[in-house]
């Protein structure tokens, strides 16, 4: 059974980092696509960053390039967003989902979604 497990949210100050851990079991980190999502209230979820290992390439949205960076650690099966120069706009419950097959880029997979998604994790950006 594929299991998600996101964690690492909280209250921040703006300006301020965050590490989001998500936890995957039931599958390894072989050939697979990852990614971080986020739904503020009343607005639709947008794809933050996602990774394929079918082209490698990592893809970061416009409102995070520069500021968020999505890693992995495959022997953990372990993946991880670290969230840097945070702001209130970053105030989402944040999700964690999985491919267990990539056929697509990273950037399809942030833009349509993924087939498994773990519980999201709040994190709240204080002005």
């Amino acid at each position: 059974e594929v299991q998600l497990q996101a964690s690492g949210g909280g209250l921040v100050q703006a300006g301020g980092s965050l590490r989001l851990s998500c936890a995957a079991s039931g599958f390894t980190f072989d050939d697979y696509a990852i990614g971080w999502f986020r739904q503020a209230p009343g607005k639709e979820r947008e794809g933050v960053s996602c990774i394929s290992s079918s082209d490698g390439r990592t893809y970061y949205a416009d409102s995070v390039k520069g500021r968020f960076a999505i890693s992995s650690d495959n022997a953990k099966n372990t993946a991880y967003l670290q969230m840097n120069s945070l702001k209130p706009e970053d105030t989402a419950v944040y999700y964690c989902a999985a491919n267990l097959v990539a056929y697509y880029s990273g950037r399809y997979y942030c833009r349509y979604g993924m087939d498994y998604w773990g519980k999201g994790t709040l994190v709240t950006v204080s002005s």
